[in-house]
């Protein structure tokens, strides 16, 4: 699976992106027919605390997933979006096999 990193009006330095690549390749293990993926880190108003906003969208034979979270940090951030991404691939996953 190719993983696509985009930082938006930032550099994003390697211990992030190395993050960001690990956890989204561990979706892998819930569907393994995972073509790429695009990941989309963008810093929102600077003022506000949970200023972080991460866009995740994996394609997929088809169709493709999609989750958008914003958090304090883009590691929660990607966290959270992995973990939906999960639940998303498990249920079409489900969807297919019946």
């Amino acid at each position: 699976m190719k993983v696509n990193i985009n930082a938006v009006s930032f550099d994003a330095d390697k211990k992030l992106e190395q993050f960001v690549e690990q956890k989204v390749k561990k979706l892998e293990r819930y569907y393994s027919d995972i073509v790429s993926t695009d990941v989309y880190l963008r810093l929102e108003k600077p003022h506000a605390v949970e200023n972080k906003l991460v866009e995740i969208r994996l394609e997929i034979p088809g169709n493709d997933l999609f989750a958008k979270k914003q958090a304090q940090t883009f590691e929660e951030g990607v966290n959270q979006c992995v973990s939906a991404l999960r639940s998303q691939l498990l249920k079409h996953k489900e969807k297919n096999n019946h």
